[in-house]
């Protein structure tokens, strides 16, 4: 597939005079700090593909639709900076953020169905060297349908913030009123207590010894390729599952809880088989009754509740993180999980209702600029069965030992 770029602009905030969504005065005082939540979170950008089916809006319509939202979302417009404390904030000074247009040379049907991967990463802008914190990408494709891929860093939002982004994005372009308004009143909400009480753990969680490094035996796979398989379970399926597991249990399971306890179940049975020498988190492994991994991990979402986010809240703003030269353990390219697996869900945030005036997208795909043993990303069927789609990152020769 060969990709023509036609523009590439930075679209800057669209200021309405005289009312309430006017420009701001200039500072390099305005700034908006990062929450605790976003810093130990990836420093990264999150890139999707969204597909539609034609007609496709102008790029003239696009672009004043964007413009638009930047207005009413400074943040995505902005840049990342140090403040005077050497910590990172977000500049509101309207730099922009960039619009692509670009076209494909074969039929989107060939390229269908869309997997993660290095064809995929066409469809998105490059973020290499990038400043922008919200990039996207219209590609249009021959017979008229389209796809839209973004890149958005991790530390301005996360999953359910870029779906909004993207919804407010096609209410703009298509002449609809915004709402909900977003909130950007990031400083207001992780306020900690005072005084304090940490109540859990969080060394070895979401912090780190700097110098800490982690060890793998001979076969950790590092000079593997990981690959990222696609699994479908139907709303038939996943029912049965739940059905099973529910049975005799005061609380039904999830179905996000019992897609995964099936998932991480399946993955240590494959590592064991390869013959890798781990110690499993939380005692659970491909051997132990399925019970035990679905209790586990039940008791596991139940104990992530307020009092540990606010136990969090207060460890990450006591101090202690700067005095013990603590890091944070997001870092993708340490996240070899070996013992672990690490779920990303979007299931119920609403992609499937981006409009951007040619109705919803028929195509959702997650996408990522480097796959990580052990991670899996979640989400809703696209084809509206009801049922469960997991995008799985594994090393090549597990996957090619269980075809």
């Amino acid at each position: 597939m060969k990709i023509t770029v036609h523009t590439s602009k930075s679209i800057k905030p669209a200021y309405v005079s005289g009312s309430a969504n006017h420009a701001p005065a200039a500072t390099t005082s305005d700034v908006v700090p990062l929450t605790v939540f976003d810093e130990v979170n990836h420093d990264m950008y999150i890139p999707g593909i969204l597909a539609f089916h034609p007609p496709a809006p102008s790029v003239a319509v696009l672009e004043a639709g964007l413009a638009k939202v930047l207005a009413k979302n400074r943040e995505w417009a902005g840049r990342l900076v140090m403040d005077t404390g050497s910590k990172r904030v977000i500049l509101l000074n309207d730099a922009g953020a960039r619009l692509a247009e670009v076209s494909a040379d074969v039929a989107l049907d060939v390229v269908l169905p869309l997997r993660v991967g290095p064809e995929a990463l066409q469809l998105h802008p490059s973020c290499d060297g990038a400043e922008d914190l919200l990039l996207v990408q219209v590609t249009r494709f021959p017979c008229g349908p389209f796809t839209v891929g973004y890149n958005i860093h991790h530390y301005v939002s996360d999953s359910y913030a870029t779906c909004t982004c993207l919804m407010a994005w096609g209410m703009a372009v298509r002449g609809v009123a915004l709402d909900p308004a977003m909130v950007h009143d990031r400083a207001s909400l992780f306020v900690p207590r005072d005084p304090p009480l940490v109540e859990f753990e969080h060394r070895g969680i979401e912090f780190k010894p700097r110098v800490e490094k982690k060890a793998f035996d001979n076969n950790d796979g590092a000079d593997d390729d990981v690959v990222v398989e696609t699994m479908h379970f139907s709303q038939e399926f996943i029912s049965q599952l739940k059905s099973r597991a529910s049975a005799g249990e005061r609380r039904p399971y999830s179905t996000v809880q019992r897609v995964v306890a099936h998932l991480w179940r399946g993955i240590h049975r494959q590592r064991r088989a390869l013959g890798s020498a781990e110690h499993h988190r939380a005692g659970a492994d491909g051997h132990s009754p399925a019970s035990h991994g679905r209790a586990l991990i039940s008791q596991a979402v139940f104990h992530v509740d307020d009092r540990y986010f606010r136990s969090f809240i207060d460890f990450a703003c006591s101090g202690a993180v700067e005095r013990e030269g603590l890091v944070r353990t997001t870092v993708l390219s340490e996240l070899v999980m070996r013992t672990n697996i690490e779920i990303d869900s979007v299931l119920g945030i609403p992609f499937y209702d981006l409009d951007l005036g040619s109705g919803n997208p028929f195509l959702y795909v997650p996408s990522t600029p480097q796959p990580v043993e052990g991670a899996i990303y979640l989400m809703s069927s696209f084809s509206g069965d009801g049922g469960v789609v997991a995008y799985v990152s594994l090393f090549r020769h597990a996957v090619d030992r269980n075809r």
